[in-house]
């Protein structure tokens, strides 16, 4: 039977990071709807089209276009044995799209961790990043500070922040994520399927805790 995981965080929680340490301890394919996006859009595929006209006019992609390009994902020959999934489902209506899904592959969602991160902590791994105006380096004020302030190391160029770093727009996209989000994590905890990681911790920390809590599941599905 296939193992379905669906990794949720908010912005900055080192999800992305996660799961591609996680997919690949485990075997499983590393399943990301930022990525299928992409993929589908590149490769002009008819889904992808239709996602590309909708996102063109500034609208959002209707779920089914976004449930069709998840189920052509997971029917590839390298998900057989389950998939981690990354960036979906965002609303209680896709997970019931998922689940509906998933059935018809002989599987279920197993385990759902939930990266945790205080609001305060977010704001600062996100809003401290600068970047490069000439090659696009990237430094962050704590975590990985340039040698002279506002200068690149490698190239001397001057340093800036995108709109995407600055404290409001990071604030702005963090709320954003925890309304739309809240729905979920109540959805899939009356399943009995969510578990709670601790993200204020190192990547090995974070990870260490995520695999004891997914081979806890494992084992106490064999039971």
């Amino acid at each position: 039977m296939p193992t379905y995981i669906v990794l949720l965080g908010p912005p900055g929680a080192g999800k992305g990071t996660q799961a591609e340490i996680i997919s690949s301890k485990l075997g499983l394919a590393h399943v990301s709807s930022g990525d299928i996006f992409r993929e589908n859009i590149k490769n002009q595929t008819e889904l992808g089209k239709l996602a590309a006209g909708f996102m063109n006019r500034g609208d959002l992609v209707p779920d089914d276009v976004t449930i069709a390009m998840v189920r052509e994902r997971l029917v590839r020959p390298d998900c057989a044995q389950g998939a981690l999934l990354d960036g979906y489902p965002r609303t209680p209506a896709q997970a019931q799209a998922l689940e509906g899904m998933l059935k018809g592959l002989g599987g279920e969602v197993d385990r759902v961790p939930y990266i945790q991160v205080g609001q305060d902590e977010l704001v600062k791994r996100l809003s401290g990043r600068w970047t490069c105006r000439a090659q696009g380096h990237i430094y962050h004020e704590e975590f990985n500070p340039p040698k002279r302030p506002g200068v690149c190391d490698v190239d001397s160029s001057e340093l800036y922040q995108r709109e995407d770093d600055k404290r409001e727009t990071v604030q702005r996209r963090i709320q954003v994520y925890f309304e739309q989000t809240a729905p979920l994590i109540e959805h899939y905890r009356k399943q009995s399927v969510l578990v709670e990681i601790n993200g204020d911790q190192s990547i090995e920390a974070v990870t260490a805790d995520l695999l004891a809590e997914l081979r806890r599941a494992e084992d106490g599905g064999a039971q």
